[in-house]
């Protein structure tokens, strides 16, 4: 496959959001170029078992598919990351690793949310294995199991409560609980067991999670971690190119046609705020894949 220098979309991401959106406005009949590697989007080492018609398949062969699927209606991949975006009269352009410049006519960014990690041994060895970095996409897998909570904030606190009602025995680890009355309160009215002013030395397990390893040397024995440290935002891209975030300052504040309140950039998925679903981040694509592709042909016209 050749890519080209000019684009009529350019989408950020490999995604599920990044994916549907490709297939939409490729069958617009529009020239579309996908970047990013897919083994960075979350739903890579996933497994899907709540999306509506699918059951039990990996994120990986889905991934796969829709890649295929945006292909056969056309659109390019390219497997680089992103260096920068700038925006010059009409157009947008795209700078990668490799040292390409891409233009385009419209942008949709769907690059979805970068985790804060631990950085302890273990972690990435097995990430989709035992690791988690949302409570809310994989507690249903944990019945009946023992799991920890990594994490002092609410996004932590919040999801060691939600696992009460899937796991055998939660342990809530971190180093101070910064947390509201109200929730701290119910924390200490739960079967959470809290492990304050504790931290993570080393995730451990063969094939899958079988402990974690704290500082002072004790092990707890689960067979989840659910690291919930917040998400780590990943607006530079958008940012850069005067994309309004949120209230919080955390994600892109985006309108019902996915639109940003830059005339040709649009968003999709994580990176748009929770919730953390697949179903969202393909319905959110599906529209800015559509409203892209009808800018870029209005752009075109011009």
């Amino acid at each position: 496959m050749t890519v080209k220098a000019n684009y009529d979309v350019i989408i950020l991401g490999t995604g599920p959001a990044g994916l549907q959106a490709a297939i939409h406005a490729a069958r617009k009949k529009v020239s579309v170029l996908v970047l990013g590697k897919e083994t960075k989007s979350s739903l890579f080492h996933a497994h899907v078992e709540n999306f509506c018609c699918l059951f039990n398949v990996s994120g990986e062969d889905m991934l796969a598919v829709g890649r295929q699927q945006a292909a056969n209606f056309g659109a390019d991949m390219l497997e680089e990351d992103v260096l920068g975006v700038a925006s010059a009269d009409s157009l947008f352009r795209v700078t990668t690793e490799s040292g390409r410049a891409l233009d385009c006519k419209s942008l949709i960014v769907a690059t979805g949310t970068a985790r804060n990690k631990l950085g302890v041994a273990g972690e990435k060895d097995l990430l989709g294995k035992g690791v988690s970095y949302c409570v809310e996409c994989d507690a249903n897998f944990y019945k009946g199991e023992d799991v920890a909570v990594i994490g002092g904030a609410s996004a932590a606190v919040s999801g060691a409560l939600t696992l009460l009602d899937y796991a055998a025995t939660v342990h809530l680890v971190c180093g101070e609980l910064e947390v509201a009355d109200t929730l701290k309160a119910q924390l200490a009215q739960s079967a959470v067991i809290v492990h304050e002013k504790a931290k993570v030395k080393e995730i451990v397990g063969q094939t899958g999670v079988e402990g974690v390893v704290l500082e002072d040397g004790s092990k707890l024995a689960v067979s989840g971690v659910f690291i919930e440290l917040g998400a780590k935002g990943v607006m530079e891209l958008a940012t850069h190119l005067g994309v309004r975030l949120d209230d919080e300052m955390k994600y892109v504040d985006t309108n019902k046609k996915m639109e940003t309140n830059i005339p040709g950039v649009y968003a999709a998925g994580d990176i748009c705020g929770p919730p953390w679903q697949m179903a969202k981040a393909v319905g959110e694509g599906c529209v800015a894949g559509l409203n892209a592709a009808i800018y870029a042909k209005k752009v075109r016209k011009s």
